[in-house]
């Protein structure tokens, strides 16, 4: 992994987007296309929050602009160090949007 991941609680606009998300969970695998996959986030439109059947699924690289990063400290560098690790032992792809 090249990149660092955004806090829990962030905001951001996806490209070309005219709404918000707020970043509430990071590496979901789903299915997609019959296969199984997974995603740098899933993010809920903000500031409405949770609706499962909302739920939208992005990576980092789609990620226009950061209106507001979450909370970081000590164990949030920790779930990167663990998460890296975890990311690389996948044997499910990294969808592609």
């Amino acid at each position: 992994m090249t990149k660092e991941l955004l806090p829990i609680g962030s905001i951001v606009y996806l490209d070309e987007a005219t709404t918000k998300l707020m970043i509430v969970g990071r590496g979901p695998i789903f299915e997609s296309e019959g296969e199984n996959v997974y995603s740098d986030y899933v993010g809920v439109i903000y500031p409405e929050g949770i609706n499962p059947e909302d739920a939208i699924f992005f990576n980092h690289e789609n990620i226009e602009k950061i209106v507001f990063e979450g909370y970081k400290d000590e164990e949030e560098e920790r779930f990167m160090e663990v998460y890296e690790n975890w990311e690389s032992g996948l044997e499910v792809k990294k969808i592609k949007m």
